[in-house]
């Protein structure tokens, strides 16, 4: 399978990044993130010493640099070698490949392309991480062995909702086939919005905010290729005018970001945070949501998972069919493919 390469992928939340080598698969290849003790900047390194071809992983971070585990072998954020144990001269090839990173909204982003061709002006932008008085959040990581296009594509037909997660964040199935929805490509990517108005709410939004009475809600989606989805979702009681000023208080929302890196053409990285946009000054409103809709990502693991299998063992997607709910995943397949193909997301 093909990645797009020149392009910036999240390999790290930043709390990750510390005194310890960490060890991630990005796009089949084998990387090692650390953080320069002199600088504390990220950097990330190919994750194989070019002396003997030992695992970076497995060294330490030291004031010179990361130093290699196995002959103690050290390099900067470069990739070029500071130091060799012993006299004599350090051979001018004594280098690893360094990617380029970036370090924002709590993020620690990796261009896999190049990095004399890395575009900072691409990263995505996500300033809800620090607006924490509106925006409280908690983070995660969840490793999936399924395709991250499959993942993407899971945010992209929300009818799934209605019958994986009928327990928590799904509600009536009706609703769900009755939504208004709204598809537009932009250069990015592409924004849907979708909206289920005077439709019960589910068991999480009365959980979070006692609501009981029949509610306008909507899902608004935004992608960003290749693998990031920014998420606004919420509800208010019908009759509030949602669709004119979803920012009224005592009604449900909540936003998230979902960034789904390819490990490998069987399996990803699949990044998310949470953000309660109500009872902000009680720290159980996070960690309620947070186990809500951790129980929904596990609902969703389990059955794109099933489907990788599915797929591997019967030929692919070959023979397939569309139905009117894969509008929005087939404008994000396009706006993949372009980017694969070195075009423009246009």
């Amino acid at each position: 399978m093909q990645f797009p390469l020149n392009t910036w992928y999240m390999a790290a939340w930043a709390h990750e990044v510390g005194d310890a080598p960490l060890a991630r698969t990005i796009c089949n290849e084998q990387i090692v993130l650390f953080r320069d003790r002199a600088t504390g900047l990220a950097a990330a390194l190919q994750d194989r010493c070019c002396h003997r071809g030992a695992p970076l992983r497995l060294g330490e971070v030291t004031d010179r640099g990361l130093r290699c585990g196995y002959h103690g072998v050290t390099y900067d954020c470069s990739g070029s070698c500071v130091h060799v144990p012993g006299p004599g001269k350090i051979p001018s090839k004594l280098k690893v490949r360094n990617f380029a990173v970036e370090e924002r909204d709590e993020v620690v982003w990796i261009w896999m392309g190049e990095p004399a061709q890395a575009d900072h002006s691409k990263i995505l932008a996500y300033p809800y991480h620090g607006d924490t008085k509106k925006w409280p959040h908690k983070k995660h990581m969840h490793k999936v062995a399924a395709n991250y296009m499959l993942l993407i594509e899971n945010l992209m037909d929300l009818t799934h909702l209605a019958f994986v997660h009928r327990s928590t964040i799904g509600g009536n199935p009706q609703a769900h086939t009755d939504a208004k929805m709204t598809v537009v490509p932009k250069d990015t990517g592409l924004h849907f919005i979708r909206w289920l108005p005077n439709s019960a709410p589910p068991a999480t939004y009365s959980k979070a905010v006692g609501i009981t009475a029949n509610v306008d809600r909507w899902m608004e989606f935004e992608y960003f290729a290749p693998g990031n989805v920014v998420q606004w979702t919420g509800a208010l009681e019908t009759g509030r005018g949602a669709e004119e000023n979803r920012d009224q208080s005592g009604g449900f929302s909540l936003r998230i970001l979902h960034s789904l890196t390819p490990e490998t053409e069987h399996s990803s990285l699949y990044f998310w945070s949470i953000s309660n946009g109500y009872r902000q000054e009680d720290p159980d409103a996070t960690e309620q949501i947070f186990q809500e809709v951790n129980t929904a990502f596990q609902e969703d693991k389990a059955m794109v998972e099933a489907q990788q299998s599915t797929l591997l063992s019967t030929g692919g997607e070959e023979g397939l069919v569309n139905i009117v709910s894969d509008v929005a995943r087939v404008h994000m397949r396009r706006a993949l493919q372009r980017l694969i193909d070195g075009g423009n997301l246009t």
